[in-house]
């Protein structure tokens, strides 16, 4: 699935259009580059390790932080307030179990809601 952000400036004409996947757009500036950055070494994690000065582990985590970005767009649950929650979750603003508790509660009210 696409984003489509067009610009249009009086008169009718087209001035920008963007076309993003959605998958994308969960995505901060620095993970793109990440993603740049490894594609341009053929998924080599020793050479991202080594290009960003870190270690290898430190690359796997990174790594493995955005996998779980994207596949937050690819989870059928598309409700905004849980993006978020697990998105704070994967970026480290909130532990996980607060996260699920949080998530569950959640549920249940809008469960709650949604019988009345």
């Amino acid at each position: 699935m696409l984003k489509y952000n067009i610009n249009i400036i009086k008169g009718g004409f087209i001035m920008a259009v963007n076309v993003v996947p959605v998958w994308m757009t969960n995505l901060e500036e620095e993970d793109l580059n990440f993603i740049k950055n490894f594609i341009l070494v053929s998924g080599s994690l020793k050479e991202i390790a080594i290009k960003y000065n870190v270690t290898y582990p430190t690359v796997r985590n990174r790594l493995d932080k955005i996998i779980q970005k994207i596949m937050l767009e690819n989870n059928c649950e598309q409700d905004p307030y849980i993006l978020l929650i697990k998105n704070m979750a994967i970026n480290e603003k909130m532990d996980v179990n607060t996260a699920k508790i949080l998530i569950e509660e959640y549920r249940k009210v809008r469960e709650g809601v949604d019988k009345s």
